[in-house]
């Protein structure tokens, strides 16, 4: 298993997490998406690395922006 944490900017309620978890959580790999509202704070657990990429994707379908 393998863990990240990214930073995700703009999520202001409920609805904004649980659509952001809905886009990763599709990502091929990812088994589970922890998000903290107040930080911004995304981890993910995948049973193999991510690509960054992918998540930054995943995040901008969701509407939103990853920091940095």
């Amino acid at each position: 298993m393998s863990q990240s944490t990214y930073t995700v900017t703009g999520m202001t309620c409920e609805h904004c997490v649980a659509s952001v978890t809905e886009e990763i959580s599709e990502i091929d790999g990812v088994t589970d998406v922890a998000v903290d509202l107040p930080s911004g704070a995304v981890t993910v657990t995948s049973r193999n690395g991510l690509d960054d990429a992918d998540v930054r994707t995943a995040v901008e379908e969701a509407g939103y922006q990853l920091a940095g």
